[in-house]
């Protein structure tokens, strides 16, 4: 049984917070954040680590904004000068913003609704909050997150786990691996499935490795050559580079599956890929959101085309079940201290790197 004696919370916190849309500068250190206050049917989590994200970078830089058309690495320094305010669900994005989708940690304190047994509990965020009326809220996007000692978390989206990894290793898993098996799941992938996935050595596409491997398919991965090995030690059975010809590689009609987080010009090329009656699903567009489709290629295959983003019934908990039983395991490519978010953000941008990188507090509060 977990302690549910109230520890002391503080009235202050550390973290960050963006500012606005743009470079570097707009993420800013500080140290006089008000810890928030659950309501009802929320609870209060000490974060004890935060994995970093497209996602957070793409709103910072205003990468969401339909006025934006480029591939994310183009504004990835300075952010765009032309973003507007319309943020990734079309809900004005307001400011400031503490982002973080991916957060772990100790649930410290309970609102009214919520028995005080939760308290004491090691917890994920399901990153996801959906709403009565059928829209969504995403953590550090429409409501503040884990780039915070503490954040505020519907008690239905703070998962209770159970394993002995550490928050650094938790927090590699909750938006890649569950936007991973998202997709997997709405594209119907079974065993023996042949699975195609793009941007294999990032966070959501080394996610979507080990998860297809896991449920039985027969994976074929892009990534760069340099990447090739570690890919392959997730649970690859093939990797191809990202820039190949990928009917030269794999032939047309030849996968089951494509789990894409890359779109760009290979999109065309994804889809003759597919057999017919086969299924696309993206969660990501870092080489680019506007493709061109061939409305034939997609009528006349019978293909599925999926968009995914808000978590499907069952996902998330079918992932912490995976993680409590040592299917999947976490890959982390570096950690942080909070407070050098910067640096961490340039590193990622590199794209030297296979799995997460993560942000930690790095000591008491």
């Amino acid at each position: 049984m977990h302690d549910t004696i109230r520890p002391p919370i503080p009235g202050t916190m550390s973290g960050v917070v963006l500012t606005g849309f743009g470079g570097y500068d707009r993420l800013v250190w500080r140290d006089d954040l008000p810890v928030p206050m659950p309501g009802a049917g929320e609870v209060l989590v000490r974060v004890g680590a935060a994995g970093l994200n497209n996602t957070d970078i793409n709103t910072r830089i205003g990468w969401y904004s339909k006025a934006v058309a480029a591939d994310t690495a183009t504004g990835a320094e300075t952010g765009f000068a032309d973003a507007q305010d319309d943020g990734w669900s079309g809900a004005p994005f307001t400011f400031p913003r503490i982002q973080g989708a991916d957060a772990a940690g100790v649930i410290v304190a309970t609102g009214p609704g919520v028995p005080d047994a939760r308290i004491g509990a090691r917890v994920l965020v399901e990153p996801v909050f959906p709403g009565a009326d059928g829209t969504s809220r995403y953590f550090g996007s429409e409501c503040d997150g884990g780039f915070a000692r503490y954040a505020v978390v519907p008690s239905a989206q703070a998962h209770a786990i159970d394993c002995a990894l550490g928050d650094a290793e938790l927090a590699s898993f909750p938006c890649a691996y569950s936007a991973a098996l998202n997709m997997l799941t709405r594209a119907g992938q079974g065993p023996g499935m042949r699975v195609l996935v793009t941007g294999a050595s990032g966070g959501v596409g080394s996610a979507a490795v080990q998860l297809a491997h896991a449920r039985g398919a027969q994976v074929w991965a892009l990534a760069a050559a340099d990447k090739a090995t570690a890919v392959m030690a997730l649970g690859a059975d093939r990797v191809v580079a990202r820039d190949a010809d990928l009917i030269a590689a794999f032939g047309e009609n030849s996968a089951d599956v494509v789990i894409d987080v890359a779109g760009g010009a290979q999109f065309g090329a994804l889809l003759r890929v597919l057999r017919p009656g086969g299924a696309y699903a993206v969660a990501g567009a870092i080489a680019g959101p506007i493709v061109e489709l061939d409305l034939r290629t997609l009528y006349l295959k019978d293909l599925g085309l999926h968009g995914c983003t808000v978590l499907g019934p069952g996902v998330f908990a079918e992932l912490v079940g995976h993680i409590e039983a040592g299917r999947i395991r976490p890959l982390i490519a570096a950690t942080y201290r909070l407070r050098d978010i910067a640096r961490a953000q340039e590193d990622f941008l590199t794209k030297r790197h296979v799995g997460k990188i993560v942000l930690t507090h790095g000591g008491p509060d």
